[in-house]
């Protein structure tokens, strides 16, 4: 059923959930205005239309840009939400930056690769035994730079390229993710709150990025756009 039908019982969901909740009208956006409905409590609430229709117009996009072989990113590094978003990509078998992001991931993709590589070639070594051969010093020295390694690199793994679009969730946490995809040419999909400029992204879906029920509400129907997707083209070969 679409989401752009809109009844009580989805507003009260998307309500309760925290989905149409923004931050404090002090803080919002200007860009943000025509998406915002009413003001409570000082909170700004968004326009439930205005979210279903966003996200809607998302899952099209991403179902366009889904074929076979697509590869994309995953970013958002909220505590509690983090996890969701790891689940998320490793579910599409995705890369993923769900803690800090390193400046250059896509301006300097090849600097970033090697390290990866590197990243992965200590822990082949370590998991077939060949790092043993070394003092317990220097393997103590390998095991603590795998690990420190693994926070920011265990994610990207899958990153063998320059992905085809991304996903963030809180644009200004994440502005340097942004701004680098907007340099290379990525298209971002992203969270928009009403303290966000939805103008640095071209597919703003218009919700809390503060709230873990908000954001895992807007990822359950993504994946599902890209679960519909993926079942389309194993249909499609099988006519072929």
């Amino acid at each position: 059923m679409s989401l752009t039908v809109l009844d009580e019982s989805k507003i009260a969901e998307m309500a309760e959930k925290g989905v149409i909740l923004g931050h404090k009208k002090s803080k919002t956006h200007p860009s943000m205005k025509p998406i915002i409905i009413d003001t409570k409590n000082d909170v700004e609430l968004l326009d439930p239309q205005a979210v279903v229709e966003s996200v809607e117009s998302a899952v099209a996009f991403l179902k366009e840009k889904s074929k076979p072989g697509f590869l994309a990113l995953f970013v958002g590094a909220i505590p509690g939400i983090k996890e969701e978003i790891k689940s998320f990509a490793e579910e599409f078998a995705m890369p993923y930056v769900t803690n800090r992001w390193l400046g250059g991931t896509l301006t300097n993709f090849s600097v970033i690769s090697k390290q990866t590589r590197y990243y992965e070639d200590l822990i082949a070594k370590q998991e077939r035994g060949e790092l043993a051969k070394y003092t317990k010093k220097e393997q103590l020295g390998f095991t603590k730079e795998i690990e420190k390694m693994r926070e920011n690199f265990q994610g990207l793994t899958r990153l063998t390229r320059l992905p085809d679009w991304m996903l963030v969730v809180d644009i200004r946490e994440h502005d340097t993710a942004v701004r680098e995809a907007r340099k290379m040419k990525i298209p971002v999909v992203a969270i928009v709150d009403s303290d966000d400029n939805p103008e640095l992204v071209p597919h703003p879906i218009y919700a809390s990025d503060h709230s873990k029920e908000s954001v895992r509400w807007v990822i359950e129907h993504l994946r599902k756009g890209l679960q519909e997707a993926a079942q389309v083209q194993v249909q499609d070969t099988q006519v072929k």
